[in-house]
């Protein structure tokens, strides 16, 4: 790995606060396209519970578990070389105590092969950030929306749209920061709200519908792929539009299957060859192992 290619730590990515070098995070949930988005320069990869709706289809994060996310979290590390791995913790992995908050972090970190976790809250899990920290686990905090909490927010809404409700999102990002995180997310809350958060903590914040001024940004692969059909949050933008082209080249390949040419001969293994051949030619193993010739 070379010194460009260097890996990104908890304590690399708080040393870039303020000095103009933005984090760029995706979540990834498979080795396949971690390692593309390892390729394309993210400096974070996130094993999100949003794979509880972009990838098992549910309507909610909730109901991702700790070994779904260990699961992804394994895969994911296989694809990567440089970008640091954050994992989530699922909704009721933590917030019924400290201890079960430090028990489910240390899984993510032994099990699934994360660098840090990220647990959703403020004031209310401070607590629990504290003891994972003090652990030597890092931790990344998410406040404003916090998908979780999606029944008692009424919907997935944005947040801090007062001045009292933005001094409570406030409150919850210092009191995440006081609690050791290394950074936080902040998830849909107006640009100003998101400016103010990044100017008032001494770690970095990460946005998501959090407008321009945060430390870094981060979307769900799916999304800034183009690969969600349909509904696409205001925040999200597509910088390719592979979910049409997966589509087209589904036809294609459905139309070549139908018509038989594919495959064809370019694509087909050589004929079989006589048993007198075969006793001539040397031994090169067999399958698909080392010697075999075709693959």
């Amino acid at each position: 790995m070379s010194d460009q290619e260097h890996k990104h730590t908890a304590v690399s990515l708080t040393g870039r606060k303020g000095n103009g070098d933005k984090i760029v995070a995706l979540t990834a949930y498979d080795a396949t396209l971690a390692r593309l988005l390892d390729e394309g320069g993210a400096d974070v990869l996130m094993v999100g519970d949003s794979l509880g709706m972009v990838v098992q289809g549910h309507s909610t994060t909730l109901p991702v578990t700790v070994d779904e996310i260990c699961y992804h979290g394994r895969a994911v590390a296989r694809g990567t070389r440089r970008a640091h791995l954050v994992g989530d913790l699922p909704f009721m992995s933590f917030q019924v105590s400290a201890e079960q908050a430090l028990a489910s972090a240390g899984r993510l970190v032994k099990e699934g092969c994360f660098e840090s976790v990220k647990l959703e809250g403020g004031v209310v899990v401070a607590e629990q950030i504290r003891r994972i920290v003090a652990a030597g686990i890092p931790v990344m905090g998410h406040i404003g929306l916090t998908p979780q909490s999606v029944h008692r927010m009424g919907g997935f809404r944005v947040q801090g749209k007062d001045e009292d409700a933005a001094l409570r999102v406030l409150a919850d990002a210092e009191a995440v920061e006081q609690a050791g995180a290394f950074s936080v997310v902040v998830e849909g809350v107006p640009a100003s709200l998101g400016r103010r958060i990044t100017e008032r903590l001494r770690i970095p914040t990460i946005g998501i519908g959090a407008g321009p001024d945060c430390d870094g940004q981060v979307l769900v692969c799916y999304d800034f792929l183009g690969m969600v059909r349909g509904f696409s949050p205001k925040f999200v933008k597509h910088f390719a539009e592979l979910g049409e082209q997966v589509v087209e080249a589904t036809r294609s390949y459905a139309q070549a299957v139908k018509a038989g040419s594919f495959p064809d001969r370019s694509h087909s293994f050589g004929d079989v060859a006589s048993a007198a051949a075969r006793s001539e030619q040397p031994n090169r193993g067999s399958g698909y192992g080392p010697g075999s010739e075709e693959r």
